[in-house]
């Protein structure tokens, strides 16, 4: 304990917030051990704020006139009104440069212990500001401790009838911060206010299975209708005649003079003779006239392939008493080519098949040669569970 006019100051000091006994005894022990012109700047300085600044007429906030800075000025959004407790939350907000309306301090929180109520709080002027109708929102920026909530549920509940929207700061994780270390109110605050980032089509998909048979069903519908409007022509029947324009265009004659000469005579003599059956019997130009046997002994003469064959094949068709026909070597008619190909096609797709159940019989025996081998992981000695026994499931 000390005398006097130092007790005194250490008691004075003492009533400040976040000032203890030894800190307020610290600050006495420096204020005498300084210079008398240090300390009469503070208590000037003290004295001044006393007596020039006192509080805006319109938001609360610390101002030496009648209006404060940001009430002044007609740049701010006057939509939206931030309401906070004292005019530091003010310096806060207005660090982030986030915000850019203006605000209306309450001058504290609703703290019944303390003697603070509604009554002792700037309520009143609030819900006079709302009669101007520029403001649309309303954000609540109260301390998230228990007199913060009581606050902003309390004014919540007053403002939700006059039609005005009404926000809460968000509450959660700090920047920086671990999951692992942050208490059951933060985290489950945090997952309230969690932010969508992309909604989705999976719930509007739901049943993607059945639009997709339901779009099948119409482009299957849509194919029909198509082709019952569009007319459909006759099916032509199969006859050798289809093939006489392919025999005719793969029929080719010889390069050499002989072969032009050759074929000259025999246009010549097939002209004469067409002309000749026209005028006796009154056949048509587009009907095929008979067969000339002298001019295809001469073309058969005047090619020059396999002679010696074709005349030992008629030698010996000749000895066996058989008239065999007579035919250009590797020529064949329209309906021996088709034969050959349906043959052809026969013989690929049956090779197809013995090479399809070649492969299925050595998959089999591979798979059989598999199930045969042990498994991996070895037996073990002692059964893991007891009173259970070890299973092979390839044996």
């Amino acid at each position: 304990m000390y005398e006097g006019a130092v007790q005194n100051l250490i008691d004075e000091l003492g009533r400040l917030p976040g000032v203890g006994p030894k800190s307020a005894q610290r600050i006495a022990f420096y204020i005498l051990n300084a210079d008398a012109s240090e300390m009469q700047k503070l208590s000037s300085a003290i004295t001044q704020v006393k007596q020039t600044v006192s509080f805006c007429e319109v938001c609360g906030n610390v101002s030496e006139t009648k209006l404060c800075v940001i009430c002044r000025d007609e740049r701010r959004d006057p939509s939206a009104l931030c309401v906070v407790e004292e005019s530091k939350d003010v310096v806060a907000v207005e660090r982030t440069r986030s915000f850019t309306g203006r605000y209306h301090v309450l001058g504290g929180a609703i703290n019944p212990l303390a003697g603070m109520g509604p009554e002792q709080l700037r309520i009143r002027e609030l819900v006079a500001r709302l009669s101007d109708e520029r403001i649309q929102e309303i954000i609540l920026a109260m301390d998230p401790n228990l007199e913060g909530e009581a606050t902003a549920t309390y004014l919540s509940r007053m403002l939700t009838p006059l039609g005005i929207r009404v926000s809460r700061l968000a509450s959660g994780l700090p920047v920086g911060g671990d999951l692992e270390y942050a208490d059951e109110i933060t985290l489950g605050r945090a997952l309230e206010g969690r932010r969508i980032i992309s909604e989705g089509t999976r719930f509007t998909q739901a049943n993607a299975a059945e639009e997709f048979e339901q779009a099948v069903e119409e482009e299957t519908a849509e194919v029909e209708a198509q082709k019952a409007a569009e007319p459909s022509a006759p099916r032509q029947r199969w006859n050798g005649s289809m093939f006489d324009d392919i025999d005719d265009s793969e029929d080719t004659g010889s390069t050499d003079d002989e072969g032009s000469a050759s074929d000259r005579a025999v246009e010549q003599d097939a002209g004469g003779q067409g002309a000749g059956e026209q005028d006796a019997g009154g056949q048509g130009a587009g009907e095929q006239g008979s067969l000339n046997e002298a001019l295809l002994e001469q073309e058969i003469q005047a090619l020059p392939v396999a002679s010696d064959q074709f005349g030992a094949s008629q030698e010996s068709n000749d000895a066996a008493g058989q008239e065999a026909p007579r035919r250009v070597p590797g020529s064949m008619t329209a309906e021996e080519r088709a034969a050959a190909a349906f043959d052809e096609e026969e013989a690929t797709s049956q090779d197809a098949s013995e090479s399809q159940d070649a492969r299925r019989a050595e998959y089999e025996r591979q798979l059989a040669e598999l199930r045969k081998t042990p498994l991996r992981t070895a037996k073990p000695d002692v059964p893991p569970i007891p009173g259970k026994t070890y299973v092979n499931p390839w044996e």
